[in-house]
């Protein structure tokens, strides 16, 4: 069952459930796409092939919001923002220890290997600059709520950026060497866009489960702290 979060003629955005991956892969388990197709030709009874674009990507263990293009305009339009920096994507995580800042800028170069699919921190010579900001939301337990923004969009960039320092995400199973098992503590919580067609900008969000380990917070609470925090600074 997809979980729509908004629909109209141009944009399909829903919560991509964990362990889902975004497409097709070797693994060929029902990926979000195929998904997503068969709740369109199914709610609107549509024949024949339904196009829908892909825009961005989320790692297969991680949940959150995910838009998809639902006309070639809308997806051209969508894409161009993607590679512009004009589209913002937000996400929350539980690190394993404690950030000595409560506010901060990573950048790092990030090289993959695609033989065992891992990333690695390099030189600026091999590897492709990675940018990310983060604001620590609240501690508890040695565990650390932080919110996300990135400014590139690496594969498992989040994981080791906070991980080449010594903050690993909990229960990140492949850049966590000490974590139990357990779905890793990332989620795409928040994206904002220019709508392609109305040109008008829109935020979509949705929080994470009340699950281990983000029930050791009060997720919403510690973000609107933080909004109204933000507000009384420009005042």
């Amino acid at each position: 069952m997809i979980h729509v979060l908004y629909e109209d003629n141009h944009v399909l955005v829903v919560e991509k459930p964990v362990n889902i991956p975004v497409q097709e892969d070797s693994s060929h388990d029902l990926d979000l796409l195929t998904m997503c197709k068969q709740y369109i030709k199914e709610t609107y009874n549509k024949p024949g092939n339904v196009y829908l674009a892909l825009v961005h990507r989320l790692d297969r263990p991680v949940g959150g919001v995910m838009i998809f293009a639902k006309t070639s305009k809308a997806a051209a339009r969508l894409s161009d923002q993607v590679r512009t920096h004009a589209f913002k994507k937000e996400y929350l995580a539980v690190l394993d220890g404690t950030p000595k800042k409560k506010q901060g800028t990573l950048v790092d170069y990030l090289k993959k290997d695609t033989r065992n699919n891992r990333v690695t921190v390099t030189n600026e010579k091999d590897g492709k600059k990675s940018i990310l900001h983060y604001d620590v939301l609240e501690t508890r337990q040695n565990k650390t709520l932080v919110h996300i923004t990135l400014e590139t969009g690496r594969s498992h960039q989040i994981r080791v950026q906070f991980s080449s320092r010594n903050l690993p995400l909990v229960y990140d199973q492949r850049y966590n060497p000490h974590t139990k098992k357990g779905q890793i503590a990332l989620y795409a919580y928040q994206l904002t866009f220019i709508h392609p067609t109305q040109k008008e900008p829109m935020t979509i969000s949705c929080l994470p489960p009340k699950k281990d380990p983000w029930n050791l917070f009060e997720v919403a609470q510690c973000l609107k702290n933080t909004e109204e925090k933000d507000i009384s600074e420009k005042v």
